[in-house]
């Protein structure tokens, strides 16, 4: 198996999987036109990145390509709909930098109320503030209105009891159970949760629904002088109105990612709006940046690619159909013998039904198994006449799967 790693992980990951028969080509370096140029050179069966941007002329450069791993959670960078088109699998490591973003949440609220940011810089500047810079509300017992309930929210709320924050959460999977569970307070509405919050923390996947969802509305219904802190994804916070909120309401945000960040190793970050504001405290997007998140990525990492390698399954796979347009279930119990299963599936071929899903299970012994075949339509009487005549095959049931 052929792997190629685009993006910078931890060092044994390359290591572990060339022990175990891979070869593996690692070159961080690799964006746009150069990736695309190595993806045709080295036919990888297995893609690896991190950050880096995967793009339809990526794929189609890419012709052994199988299994892209996304060596993080969320997949926004990637092509997956191309990715499906080509039966291409996507995978990605959840919850494996969940801790790391959670702490950086709970440095940038701490900063944001204590100031430690602008107490560092006066040092430095040889100046002594602590009447300008020794005033502070403190976190306890303060509302902290949380969006998103993943893995990193919950890590969030661990973090946040123990700092004596009350957390009023709102998710779109969240029950009133749930939340009672966490110990936190259920909103229905992320406007519920915003409302009166005196701090705001993000953590939701960036889609459709989410982007620019943290807008005008979200951040009036925070109480004046409200912390913001946003390590999701760019683009779900509407930064000119969290701009106008810092002017007019005084809140303080505490970012690390943004919606214009530089691409590939671009060191200038000319979104100077956002980036000079006064009340805003920024971070390079490192939310994941730790030696443990980048250790946990790279098991998570073997883990999946060596799966696929031994059985060709994949873990933590995000493009598989969740419904597909299968409306019958043909169950064949056939003698384990080669060209048994092919002759159900010519038989089908000739009644145009297409096969949706499918597997075969063999029985201990290994003389016989069964079939159990998702299709789009039933076939035909008279195929299905053909089939139970086939001295092969023990049986045959046809079960619909609607209503």
């Amino acid at each position: 198996m052929r792997i190629l790693i685009a993006d910078r992980l931890a060092g044994f990951v390359s290591q572990v999987l060339e022990s175990a028969g891979c070869a593996v080509t690692v070159d961080a370096s690799l964006k746009g036109p150069a990736l695309a140029e190595a993806l045709q050179r080295v036919d990888p069966d297995v893609l690896v990145v991190r950050s880096t941007k995967i793009t339809p002329d990526h794929l189609a450069r890419a012709g052994r390509l199988s299994l892209i791993v996304r060596a993080g959670a969320g997949t926004n960078t990637i092509a997956v709909d191309q990715a499906s088109a080509r039966g291409v699998y996507v995978a990605n490591c959840p919850g494996r930098n969940a801790i790391a973003v959670a702490e950086l949440t709970m440095g940038h609220l701490i900063n944001l109320d204590r100031r430690i940011v602008d107490n560092v810089e006066s040092l430095r500047a040889g100046r002594w503030e602590k009447k300008r810079l020794g005033r502070a509300r403190g976190l306890h017992g303060r509302t902290l209105a949380l969006l998103g309930i993943g893995q990193i929210g919950r890590e969030v709320i661990k973090r946040a009891h123990a700092f004596g924050i009350q957390v009023r959460a709102w998710s779109r999977s969240l029950t009133a159970e749930q939340a009672e569970a966490l110990g936190v307070t259920f909103a229905a509405t992320p406007l519920e949760a915003c409302r009166g919050a005196d701090m705001l923390s993000i953590h939701l996947a960036k889609t459709a629904e989410t982007e620019g969802l943290v807008g005008s509305d979200l951040l009036e219904a925070l109480a004046p002088g409200a912390y913001v802190v946003h390590t999701a994804r760019g683009g779900i916070v509407d930064e000119k109105a969290l701009i106008d909120a810092m002017d007019s309401r005084n809140i303080r945000a505490g970012l690390d990612v943004y919606t214009n960040e530089p691409a590939g190793g671009d060191p200038l970050f000319t979104d100077d709006a956002i980036g000079r504001h006064p009340n805003m405290y920024g971070t390079h997007h490192i939310g994941a940046s730790t030696d443990q998140a980048t250790e946990s990525v790279g098991h998570e990492v073997i883990r999946i690619i060596q799966t696929y390698q031994l059985e060709g399954s994949v873990l933590n796979c995000v493009n598989l159909a969740q419904e597909t347009a299968a409306t019958h279930l043909l169950v064949v119990r056939h003698a384990d013998r080669v060209g048994v299963l092919a002759s159900v599936l010519n038989a089908l071929k000739g009644d145009d039904v297409n096969v949706q899903e499918m597997e075969n299970i063999v029985f201990r012994g290994a003389t016989a198994a069964c079939a159990r075949i998702q299709i789009n339509c039933p076939p035909s009487p008279a195929t299905l006449a053909m089939l139970e005549s086939n001295p092969d095959i023990f049986a045959t049931s046809l079960v619909s799967l609607e209503g």
